[in-house]
């Protein structure tokens, strides 16, 4: 199956997942996830229509970045783990990075991205499933002080959160994961009194239509777009 065709599939998917939560579909951005994919890949899911990309590896991000330099229209995002020396590739070339996830990391940034003089949305990673391979935040205790110093920044605008629930563990748990994250969200842009803290980075192939149930604005979908891995 071609690409443009996984993508129409998958774009009728999300309108029936979201009536389904009675949710609007203007409210549901889906993040196409490139990594391991070709440049041609993204181009080819860009004339089906599809804007928003997502990478985990800066380094290839930055090649396959670089090759498109010619479709202005596509927003990147950072999904993955980002390292503070690969932080200075960011600024300029990512305009959302969803794993946020210390505050040396956000003060580096901050810097790279006064120099460049560009901002830079951010989300904040929780890893609510507690795995010891993933990153981020654990709790609300590690979240708030961390938000409270990124919202005194001028360049990262903090726009909400992001986790990765474990996988394969049904979808009652799967589901609890994605309502402790909007409950977080909700707190953080209250207390903050904050509005623009409005996203919620959750859901990805195997479970994107329960995120939407729970209220997901991003969901991050590759394998459905582009095929599996190799």
């Amino acid at each position: 199956m071609q690409i443009h065709e996984r993508l129409l599939r998958l774009n009728e998917s999300i309108q029936q997942a979201s009536e389904k939560a009675q949710r609007s579909l203007d409210e549901i951005r889906l993040v196409a996830i490139s990594k391991t994919k070709p440049a041609e890949a993204v181009r080819e899911a860009f004339k089906a229509g599809q804007l928003i990309f997502g990478e985990n590896r800066v380094q290839e991000a930055i090649e396959k970045i670089d090759d498109l330099h010619d479709l202005s229209q596509l927003e990147w995002h950072l999904v993955g783990h980002l390292q503070k020396n690969k932080a200075r590739f960011c600024p300029g070339r990512f305009q959302w990075i969803h794993s946020l996830e210390s505050l040396e990391l956000a003060k580096r940034l901050e810097r790279l991205c006064q120099e460049q003089k560009t901002s830079i949305k951010v989300l904040i990673q929780l890893n609510l499933s507690e795995e010891d391979s993933k990153s981020g935040l654990g709790d609300w205790e590690q979240l708030m002080p961390l938000a409270e110093e990124i919202m005194k920044m001028e360049m990262l605008e903090l726009r909400g959160l992001m986790t990765m629930p474990a996988p394969n563990q049904g979808e009652a748990e799967t589901r609890k994961v994605f309502a402790q994250l909007r409950e977080m969200q909700q707190r953080l842009r209250s207390s903050l009194d904050a509005p623009k803290i409005d996203q919620l980075s959750m859901g990805m192939t195997s479970d994107y239509e329960w995120a939407i149930q729970e209220g997901a604005t991003m969901i991050r979908v590759g394998s459905a777009i582009f095929g599996p891995r190799h």
